[in-house]
């Protein structure tokens, strides 16, 4: 691949990985909030609930997935000049989708008890049940503003332009804050539900259609179910709609089974999930996101190879997640209460959440993966495969799930979480492999399990150093947790440069002369 394509895949995950800080950030505040206004208490449980349906609608008409299924169509017609009848193909899918979206938003919101009590059927409290499908009724609408936005920030992706699109997942958090702490003290979760339908339109609908304009859209008002293709969309896009994939998966699985835990699980779970994710989504998301446009492109113009070494060094890198997991996992107790031991939010519910977190940043190196990996299948337009693979994988994990459970109770979830994503993600890239003749994928391999012996040793020395430093600095604490972090923080820090110098470990040093030249940038301004 020309060196100034790697520039642009550079300069691409770096507005992305901007954009994933932000909006994690935005998101990691939208946490706090609602901790602190609700706890680990049934009220959040319920909050966690009333999003099963809608991301089910979601699902249904694969919004999330509309870049990986729209971005090849429309790339193609770029590549061909023929962008006037990209535009065509635009219009067709957003009028089809988005009207069954309507019919299928209608059906939820008159069905919605029935629909709640059919993925959370361990819960029973009335007034928990009616506070979930009432949030869920509140929800369910912003699925259109979300599939009409994934459209727009698709056509701005396959146009290669990212500024606009990073917005939106920033903008939705912020609506989800101010809702929840505006009108949460009045009428408790409920304020965060308008949050969410809120931040979906300003910043998934409104923005994006601003930025969509931007790249030239051209809209029609035109329906054609016969054209070949939207026959063609609908072909790539069914699997995804029928498949569970392995985020929507967890999503679903995490709240089904936790229905039948002690209330407070789902919360727990949901707090512990989202702080792991954030790292994922700083790494995997943001390179995942941003490098898809350029595989369309190479699997667009039948560069196999190519795809293959963009897609090798985009895993060797984001193989740094494993010691930036340990490093939260020694300090678990301490990010915990840092970031959520306030209000509604004790110290009860902070030893159960910290207990939690570590299980679950085992498996982020492979939810990291599986944003990249599975994007290699969807850039050479094969959606049909990755979706039957997820799905049979989801329903295997379901024994995983109950054994968990019967041995560990929560714990036991977020452990069988990490072992799902673990399975699905290397059985996914090893046929990926074997599929594209990928014999450099050793080097993935082989880098993945130097990192993970690394972390261990890491793991280990700083668990030794952090028993030193809490035999005389309270933890329980805020500034005590702060002051252990910051120690514990800086060491690692160190470490991790060493590794990068010492071992020649190419991916650290480049982590780290970002980190560097950003400093730089920000001090001369």
């Amino acid at each position: 691949m020309p060196p100034s394509l790697y520039k642009k895949v550079g300069i691409a995950s770096l507005i992305m990985m901007a954009s994933v800080f932000l909006s994690r950030l935005a998101g990691l505040f939208r946490e706090m909030a609602i901790a602190y206004i609700g706890g680990t208490k049934a009220a959040v449980d319920a909050y966690q609930v009333a999003f099963v349906i809608p991301e089910i609608l979601n699902h249904i008409l694969a919004s999330g997935f509309l870049s990986v299924t729209f971005i090849p169509i429309f790339s193609q017609y770029l590549t061909d000049g023929r962008e006037k009848e990209g535009w065509k193909i635009f219009s067709l899918i957003m009028n089809g989708f988005g009207s069954l979206l309507i019919v299928l938003i209608l059906i939820s919101m008159i069905f919605t008890e029935h629909l709640v009590a059919l993925v959370a059927p361990g819960i029973k409290d009335p007034m928990v049940i009616n506070s979930a499908v009432r949030m869920t009724r509140i929800i369910i609408p912003a699925q259109f503003f979300f599939f009409a936005g994934g459209m727009f920030m698709a056509a701005q992706f396959a146009k290669e332009r990212f500024a606009v699109a990073a917005l939106a997942p920033l903008v939705y958090n912020i609506g989800i804050i101010v809702g929840g702490l505006a009108l949460g003290q009045r009428f408790g979760m409920d304020g965060f539900a308008w949050g969410v339908l809120g931040g979906a339109f300003a910043g998934n609908f409104l923005i994006q259609l601003y930025g969509a304009k931007k790249v030239g859209m051209k809209f029609e008002f035109i329906l054609d179910f016969t054209h070949p293709e939207l026959i063609r969309y609908i072909k790539l896009t069914l699997p995804l709609m029928i498949g569970l994939g392995m985020a929507f998966s967890t999503e679903f699985f995490f709240k089904f089974f936790g229905s039948w835990l002690p209330e407070g699980s789902i919360a727990a779970l949901n707090y512990a999930l989202r702080i792991m994710f954030m790292l994922v989504a700083f790494f995997g998301q943001a390179v995942g996101v941003a490098s898809f446009p350029f595989m369309a492109r190479l699997a667009a113009e039948n560069q196999v190879d190519e795809m293959n070494r963009l897609l090798n060094r985009t895993l060797r890198y984001l193989s740094l997640v494993i010691p930036l997991s340990v490093l939260l996992m020694v300090l678990r107790h301490e990010v915990i209460l840092i970031l959520f031991q306030r209000g509604k939010f004790d110290a009860q519910a902070t030893q159960l959440t910290a207990s939690l977190l570590i299980f679950l940043l085992t498996g982020a190196v492979a939810f990291a993966w599986q944003t990249v990996v599975v994007r290699g299948y969807y850039a050479m337009q094969n959606t049909l495969f990755p979706a039957i693979f997820s799905t049979l994988a989801a329903l295997m994990s379901i024994p995983v799930y109950l054994i968990g459970i019967h041995l560990m109770g929560i714990k036991g979830v977020a452990l069988a979480i990490s072992i799902s994503a673990f399975a699905q993600v290397f059985l996914l890239y090893g046929i990926w492999n074997r599929k594209t003749k990928n014999i450099k994928s050793k080097r993935v391999y082989i880098f993945t399990g130097k990192m993970a012996l690394c972390s261990i040793i890491i793991f280990f020395f700083l668990e030794i150093i952090k028993k030193y430093l809490v035999s005389f600095i309270d933890p329980a604490t805020f500034f005590g947790s702060l002051f252990v972090s910051i120690i514990i923080g800086l060491l690692f820090a160190a470490i991790f440069a060493g590794l990068g110098f010492f071992f020649k470990i190419e991916e650290i040093g480049d982590l780290w002369g970002r980190v560097a030249k950003k400093a730089r940038i920000a001090k001369r301004k």
